[in-house]
């Protein structure tokens, strides 16, 4: 009996010492939790800045919602940012998400590493409006999401209350604003102001848009730059030549040469201009509250010889997040960070976006504009969600070309060059 109790005593223990460490062992891998997903990223901003606190606040809210996820991330802020894209391309450190662009600056170093990936099969339609998302390449690729809508950089600038004084509305045409050349010079007043001792406000701000306009093709200045179109086409001669037009018709001073940024934006804020040519950030700058009540951010009306893209405006294409090929090549990076995107470009943070003025409007489907915005930002989310966008030159030329062609047109409004004569220059300089 001793020795049967003993046998049974031990087997008993056995059983017991053996379930223990099962459940020890079942215990110590509760405590590692499930198996993460890491998603590589280079992320945009520093310690110190907007961009950089809230990019580490999204991405702790995250993992903790997602605890199967780890954002890996490298933060770098301006030109180091750029200095570390491309040093991780070349020694083969490629990110498996990054904040990059589509022109020269934010996405050239990713187009020349192989590593852009088009995310079109990818896009959630029931959460993005794909109409607002412009492509990014030749065949319509979509390299990355854009935080916002493009940076629109030709907005036509309209104090509606000073143009209705005079008899007028909203210009429809060209000829339209012809016609008030007469009556604004009998009230001491410009027609059109620009900063035309700007170099790149004229082709950033008003031959982006011309261009565009007289060739029918929004994307004529990056066909330009990749060959396909020469900067002496007949397209953009005529489109340099309507500055001189613009000149004589009084809808643009000669004299506006000599008037910078801040003068520009001066006189439309003290009422000394019917519109004024700038960018969609210049709206910040209308410092006299009744007339950026009464602003409207227009697109050109109407030119005489447009072939197409009428109303359109040229705009940038907003930076955002996007996956590397790199990423995308393993199914589970590539959900894991299409989900992370997704959670980044959460209705309540592109309102905030929308209220610090980081981006232009939502790319959101469906988003309603909160009612307590300025009137003037609303105008702008107004302009951007309906307006088809084009190429803006220089987020495709640069260098030397682009130089060339800024001065060149403030040559050709000064009257000291033709059209004819800086078009060629500048195809001489694209084809170095």
């Amino acid at each position: 009996m001793k020795k049967q109790g003993m046998k049974i005593f031990i087997a008993v223990l056995t059983v017991s010492v053996f379930f223990a460490a099962s459940l020890g062992a079942q215990g110590v891998q509760e405590a590692a939790g499930p198996e993460q997903v890491v998603v590589k990223a280079m992320a945009y901003g520093d310690n110190s800045n907007q961009e950089g606190v809230n990019w580490v606040r999204i991405v702790d809210s995250f993992e903790k919602a997602n605890p199967d996820i780890d954002i890996d991330y490298e933060m770098l802020y301006d030109e180091a940012y750029h200095q570390k894209v491309v040093a991780r391309l070349a020694s083969g450190d490629v990110p498996d998400l990054a904040y990059m662009g589509a022109d020269a600056r934010w996405g050239l170093p990713w187009k020349e590493a192989g590593q852009q990936f088009d995310h079109r099969p990818f896009i959630d339609a029931d959460f993005y409006n794909l109409d607002l998302i412009p492509p990014m390449g030749l065949n319509g690729e979509i390299y990355e999401i854009p935080l916002g809508t493009s940076n629109i950089t030709t907005v036509l600038y309209m104090n509606e209350n000073l143009v209705n004084s005079l008899g007028f509305s909203a210009p429809e045409t060209y000829e339209d604003m012809v016609a008030m050349v007469p009556a604004a010079r009998a009230a001491g007043l410009e027609v059109v102001s620009i900063d035309g001792a700007d170099g790149w406000a004229w082709g950033s701000c008003l031959m982006s848009t011309i261009i565009a306009r007289m060739s029918g093709d929004p994307q004529w200045v990056s066909k330009a730059v990749a060959g396909i179109n020469k900067f002496n086409d007949k397209a953009m001669v005529d489109s340099l030549s309507f500055l001189t037009r613009m000149v004589n018709d009084g809808v643009i001073s000669s004299k506006s040469v000599l008037v910078d940024y801040g003068a520009n934006i001066s006189n439309f804020s003290n009422e000394k201009a019917l519109f004024m040519v700038q960018g969609q950030w210049a709206a910040g700058g209308i410092e006299n509250p009744a007339v950026s009540e009464a602003t409207k951010m227009l697109a050109w009306p109407k030119l005489p010889g447009e072939k197409g893209t009428a109303g359109s405006v040229a705009a940038a294409i907003q930076v955002g997040y996007g996956l590397t090929k790199n990423g995308a090549s393993d199914p589970a990076v590539r959900d894991a960070a299409l989900k992370f995107i997704r959670y980044f470009y959460s209705h309540e943070e592109t309102t905030q976006r929308l209220r610090d003025g980081a981006i232009v409007a939502p790319i959101l489907k469906n988003f309603q504009v909160p009612d307590d915005l300025p009137t003037i930002v609303k105008e702008k989310v107004i302009l951007a969600q309906s307006a088809m966008t084009t190429d803006v030159i220089d987020a495709y030329l640069s260098g030397a070309a682009n130089d060339e062609l800024n001065t060149g047109m403030q040559k050709i409004v000064s009257g000291q060059s033709t059209a004819k004569e800086i078009a060629d220059k500048v195809e001489s300089l694209v084809k170095r």
